[in-house]
């Protein structure tokens, strides 16, 4: 561990001058108006969201959705990914440099003061270069892939720095939602995933755009096309029912099994239970401690995505590499070209990816189903030890602010915690992960962990604006 310990000091300190050129904001030192921290966080959400909709520069029209293989098709609900354009890497190298960030913190491999302040900002600066040499190896390896078709070394170099110039942009407004800038009880990762989401479902609901799959011109939208059968062939109930039930684009069932999804995943993150505290300070104030059935919110399900996508890219390279046949890359990962993507057929891959149906692949649905919740389950506590939120850590925190169980000794509220936390934070993860799995059996619109962050972050966004209220 010591050994560790020194190695990360020395990383750390390798990183040091590039850590200053990172972009960065200046903390607030002062209380920001509500006002212009909605300000922000709108004005950051919409350029977050006009990045997502403008084309790479140097891919042909069709060639990001018709060229090579797709690394990130199975997370890019998850990561406010975008195929084909700046924010085709969406959050995830913000996510991970910050979730390996936080584990090298809480495992003391990185050992910070929190109170010196230039050591917290050395760890930050070495966080976003973290996501930004993520970023740059992601963005080599879809050109790598072949993502984007032939586009020849200066085009390939070309998209590379665009992809790490837009995955600088994010850094900057996660650092500004960081740094107080944003609506209290929300963050950037969180928001960005939730726009692109909500985005998503409106277009599958109100697409104005007409295709024809067989059953002549119809509205991608469910709720312009049912509305369109019905005006125009009134009576004809039997059409407006294979509208309603059609399967080669978004339907009803789709649009009715997104809210349901959406209504369990807030009235999930709204159970809690209230630990009733005291102060001790001789004032008699009274607090309460809640301890949520999702303690740890999504993150098991946001870890599980981001290790998932990590996996899937170092498969996808080794398969197409001059090391496919081997045996250790087969057990990993086997993929097939299919019309939207590289699909996985075989290896652990295989099994970590949701089957395309439950019924038709019942073993690998079993496999799946008891891979995610056990690592629902799993990576929630270890979650736990990570964000300092452990019984302990509450504990002292509570002690430090002179709060304690009403009638009780001052060391009675750490064995009460240590019996409800560990708990509330495994039956958390499972629930998030049962919740997940059901998502994706009733195809939801936006994949059932995209449709998750985002009651998440919207439910958290609510009560910060009645808070400040």
């Amino acid at each position: 561990m010591a050994a560790a310990a020194r190695a990360g000091s020395f990383a750390l300190e390798l990183v040091r001058p590039v850590a200053s050129l990172m972009p960065a904001v200046r903390r607030a030192e002062r209380a920001v108006p509500f006002q212009r921290r909605a300000l922000y966080t709108g004005l950051s959400v919409a350029v977050f969201l006009v990045c997502s909709h403008v084309p790479l520069y140097g891919v042909r029209y069709g060639a990001a959705s018709s060229g090579g293989a797709d690394p990130l098709y199975w997370v890019r609900s998850i990561l406010a990914s975008n195929r084909g354009t700046l924010m085709e890497l969406g959050v995830g190298p913000v996510v991970t440099a910050g979730t390996l960030t936080q584990l090298l913190t809480a495992s003391n491999i990185i050992r910070v003061d929190q109170r010196v302040r230039a050591e917290r900002e050395l760890v930050d600066g070495a966080r976003k270069v973290l996501a930004l040499a993520i970023a740059l190896g992601e963005a080599a390896a879809s050109v790598l892939l072949g993502t984007y078709g032939p586009v020849g070394a200066l085009g390939g170099a070309l998209i590379v720095l665009q992809l790490v110039s837009a995955s600088a942009v994010v850094v900057f407004l996660d650092d500004l939602f960081n740094k107080g800038y944003g609506l209290r009880g929300s963050s950037a990762v969180s928001l960005f995933s939730a726009a692109s989401t909500c985005g998503k479902v409106f277009w599958h609901a109100f697409s104005p755009v007409t295709v024809n799959a067989g059953r002549g011109p119809e509205f991608e939208g469910i709720v312009l096309a049912v509305v369109h059968q019905a005006v125009s062939r009134a009576g004809d109930a039997r059409a407006v029912v294979g509208t309603l039930l059609r399967r080669h684009l978004p339907n009803a069932m789709n649009l009715f099994a997104t809210g349901l999804v959406l209504l369990a995943a807030v009235y999930l993150e709204g159970v809690k239970m209230l630990l009733p505290l005291q102060s001790r300070d001789g004032r008699g104030r009274r607090a309460t401690f809640p301890i949520k059935l999702l303690y740890t919110s999504t993150m098991p399900i946001v870890l599980y995505s981001a290790a998932v996508s990590a996996l899937c890219l170092v498969s996808q390279l080794l398969h197409y590499s001059r090391l496919g046949g081997s045996v250790l890359v087969r057990l990993l990962g086997v993929w097939e070209e299919a019309s939207h993507a590289a699909v996985p057929v075989g290896g652990l891959v295989y099994y970590v990816t949701p089957p395309a149906s439950f019924l038709a692949a019942p073993l690998h649905a079993l496999v799946y189903t008891a891979l995610l919740l056990a690592s629902c389950a799993l990576l929630s506590q270890a979650w736990v030890v990570a964000s300092e939120s452990t019984p302990r850590d509450v504990a002292r925190r509570l002690t430090d602010q002179r709060l304690a169980l009403p009638g009780r000794r001052d060391g009675a509220t750490y064995p009460l915690l240590r019996s409800y936390i560990p708990t509330a934070a495994a039956l958390g993860g499972l629930c998030v992960g049962a919740l997940t799995i059901f998502a994706d059996i009733t195809g939801v619109i936006g994949a059932g962990t995209g449709i998750m962050l985002a009651a998440t972050a919207v439910y958290n966004l609510v009560n910060s604006v009645e808070k400040e209220d």
